[in-house]
């Protein structure tokens, strides 16, 4: 079920959205194939710890997060990917790492890749690992007014056992 306090604060300011239902998926390139959307389309959430300070970083779930741009983008002298275990709690409402890109509305600032704006449209987790929202880009930063910079990089291809895992561009 999408995540009530979400849904409210978009109902609130009159945003379309689009709820995606999916069979359940834990990882970003398998709800990008699942929903039949882009990989580059779909905001994937990390957490991260810069200087002691939680932190949102936003990229398309083609990408990675890169520490050392992050740090060039911040400032910050020490980051760290926040373990799951230590993040769980800021988000009650949600299944443990499907929460939405909404850092606003979890007192968390927001970072977000640049090569999300690539696009019209934004999809991302609705607080469940069967559930995406997708808007349009433009009303996602009105919303979440996240600073937005160079924080990624394009996957690159690896051979698994199931064969080439060639994300979606």
């Amino acid at each position: 079920m999408i995540l009530q306090r979400l849904k409210t604060y978009l109902d609130d300011h009159a945003v379309k959205y689009l709820v995606i239902s999916h069979s359940p998926a834990y990882t970003s390139l398998e709800i990008a194939a699942l929903a039949h959307i882009p990989g580059k389309e779909i905001a994937k959430t990390v957490i991260i710890t810069a200087d002691g300070a939680t932190m949102m970083a936003v990229v398309p779930a083609s990408h990675m997060a890169d520490f050392k741009l992050l740090h060039a983008f911040t400032g910050a002298q020490h980051i760290d990917l926040t373990d799951e275990q230590e993040f769980r709690t800021l988000f009650p409402d949600c299944e443990t790492g499907a929460m939405p890109p909404f850092g606003n509305l979890f007192g968390l600032p927001v970072l977000v890749s640049e090569s999300l704006a690539e696009d019209e449209m934004i999809a991302f987790n609705a607080g469940s690992h069967k559930e995406l929202i997708r808007m349009s880009y433009r009303d996602f930063i009105n919303l979440v007014q996240p600073r937005v910079g160079v924080i990624s990089y394009p996957k690159r291809f690896s051979l698994s056992r199931e064969g080439w895992d060639i994300p979606s561009l």
